[in-house]
């Protein structure tokens, strides 16, 4: 039968226990034990750190019995008086204290762990988030939730300061096109009908603006249900926020003291406002990417004018269907990027998108050109000048469509940075990517589609454009990326109602459409609505950021893997014939499930 506190009350956590000669009682797990005979220490840790406990010959006989029971993982409480430890372990805030017990309780006896208890394992990670409980006992996933935690205190410390208040959104809403697949809920009042689970608080905060709350902020849980990356759960939390009588320069500042505010409060560094803007064009043309990782050059190259009439085909051939010729230029890299890595690299390259790869690799005086035979000394010296090629440096290109060339040349930029490792460190690269085109192209349906979701509003100038050339249009719409990462998307919305059935129209959406999904919007909008706009933070994101971890698992207490579903909980899971009758479904089975 375990022991109880029964008087024992906790007066300090494990790693705060700093001070000798004093008599404190701790609580926590057991680490480590360490019987020498005469002598028994044991490692107890909590979510702040480890101290040592010590029975030794002056410890009462069943006091040291029941110490030399204790195993891994065992939950106690203990009291006693803090001493110097003789031998003093400098790996640890606390190493230089450890606690004479003279009072210890067994709370919980553990079976023996399916993994050890320490960062650094090698455990298959399915197998740690089976026991996702036992996993979050490590110091570093308690960190990060505890980092996740400040990033959230600060936010709310700093968005309160600025008169915003703190409203919440409803979880159960209306189904909505917002870019992905919504989760829905079936209703059994209103059987055959169904809530969503938001995609985000987009509607409501709108909303709450026409209703005249004028600064919200909402640290909002979202649900998308979308394929998964390692940087996508299915469902995550945005710092939400929305502003009235605004436009972007409004927004964007207001975002940039809450990051400056953030990351002095939780990491004690100071982040240099303004952050640096570029255009979504801009950022395309030069990294490839309209979230790209700044911390490293390797700009993208174009020489498309030198080669637009040469005698390679694959070169000319681009730059004559409306394409480009570019390069990325990797400095001192041709020792690393051999041949076989170049190959590698090609295979990358075609399997998102582009035909191949031309190269030139220059270990020694003369480079080696994958299209040499197609151009002059002189020539080739003008294009590796134009790109700013030199001995020791690697050349990659890729010629096409400039919707090829500029994202894949972005992949094999961060692909080579990764590979080089090049990419520092502890650095914090902020940047706003700003001016978004309204639509894009698809060549499927040989239609331009909406980039942004219909309340986006298009720049001033553009709007004459929005029926007669589309590619002229741009957006009040603006993401915030830091190291590679999309953190945030915003933009100003459209209040004007005729300027908003102007909107759904260019989107292909007919009256009734507008009716079924967003009448009650656009109903609120002929009752004034102030110019506002807001954008949404991903949390999980930054906190992923911020702690440099690989993934959002390691910044979620109880993530999804990359079916959706919670390898802990198995869900998700059947649900019996009696409580699916209520509802009006009935579930058919794949074809494949049932073979």
């Amino acid at each position: 039968m375990a022991d109880t506190m029964n008087g024992l009350k906790r007066t300090i956590y494990c790693g705060q226990v700093l001070e000798e000669e004093k008599e404190v009682t701790v609580g926590g797990f057991v680490q480590k034990m360490r019987n020498l005979g005469n002598l028994i220490f044991i490692d107890l840790r909590d979510k702040t750190g480890i101290v040592q406990l010590a029975f030794n010959d002056q410890t009462d006989r069943e006091l040291f019995e029941k110490a030399a029971t204790v195993r891994t993982e065992f939950v106690l409480m203990a009291h006693g008086t803090t001493k110097v430890r003789s031998s003093i372990n400098h790996e640890i805030p606390t190493g230089r204290i450890e606690i004479i017990v003279d009072d210890l309780r067994i709370l919980a006896k553990a079976q023996t762990t399916p993994f050890e208890i320490v960062d650094d394992t090698n455990v298959n990670e399915e197998l740690r988030l089976k026991y996702r409980y036992l996993d979050l006992r490590r110091p570093t996933l308690q960190n990060n939730l505890i980092m996740r935690h400040k990033i959230a205190k600060a936010a709310r410390e700093y968005f309160y300061k600025n008169d915003f208040t703190e409203i919440e959104t409803p979880m159960m809403m209306k189904s909505t096109p917002e870019g992905a697949r919504d989760y829905l809920i079936p209703s059994r009042v209103h059987n055959g009908k169904f809530y969503a689970l938001p995609q985000s608080p987009q509607i409501y905060k709108q909303l709450l603006m026409v209703a005249g709350m004028d600064r919200y902020i909402q640290l909002a849980r979202c649900f998308r249900d979308e394929d998964l990356r390692a940087d996508r759960q299915p469902e995550f939390t945005q710092i939400d926020l929305e502003m009235s009588f605004v436009d972007v320069e409004d927004i964007l500042s207001m975002t940039e003291g809450f990051i400056s505010y953030l990351f002095k409060e939780v990491l004690n560094k100071e982040i240099t406002v303004p952050l640096q803007r570029l255009s979504y064009t801009e950022a395309m043309e030069r990294f490839g990417s309209d979230k790209p990782d700044t911390r490293f050059e390797m700009e993208i190259q174009d020489f498309s004018e030198l080669v637009k009439d040469c005698g390679f085909g694959v070169f000319a051939d681009a730059v004559k269907n409306g394409g480009s010729v570019r390069a990325v230029v990797a400095k001192n890299s041709a020792k690393v990027l051999t041949r076989k890595e170049i190959d590698k690299l090609t295979e990358m390259v075609r399997g998102i998108g582009a035909k191949g790869m031309a190269y030139v690799r220059w270990v020694d005086e003369k480079p080696t050109c994958s299209f040499s035979k197609f151009f002059s000394e002189d020539e080739l010296q003008d294009i590796l000048s134009k790109i700013g090629c030199e001995q020791g440096d690697t050349a990659l290109i890729i010629a096409d469509k400039n919707k090829v060339t500029l994202p894949v040349l972005g992949a094999v930029r961060l692909a080579v940075a990764k590979k080089l490792d090049i990419i520092p460190k502890d650095q914090f690269n902020f940047l706003w990517i700003t001016d978004f085109p309204f639509f894009e192209y698809d060549e499927d349906s040989q239609s331009y589609v909406a980039m942004h979701h219909p309340f986006t509003m298009p720049n001033d100038e553009c709007i004459q454009y929005l029926d007669s050339a589309p590619d002229k249009v741009f957006a009040k719409a603006f993401d915030l990326v830091l190291n590679g990462t999309e953190l945030s998307s915003g933009s100003i919305r459209i209040t004007d109602y005729e300027l908003q059935q102007k909107m759904f129209r260019a989107l292909g959406l007919t009256e009734e459409e507008i009716e079924a999904k967003f009448g009650f919007l656009v109903e609120a909008y002929k009752y004034g609505a102030p110019p506002h706009g807001g954008l949404g933070i991903g949390l999980d994101r930054l906190a992923m950021v911020m702690l440099g971890a690989d993934s959002l698992r390691d910044v979620t207490a109880f993530p999804k893997v990359q079916n959706a579903s919670e390898l802990m909980s198995e869900c998700p899971s059947p649900v019996d014939a009696e409580s699916l009758d209520v509802l009006g479904i009935q579930v058919v089975r794949k074809a494949e499930e049932t073979e």
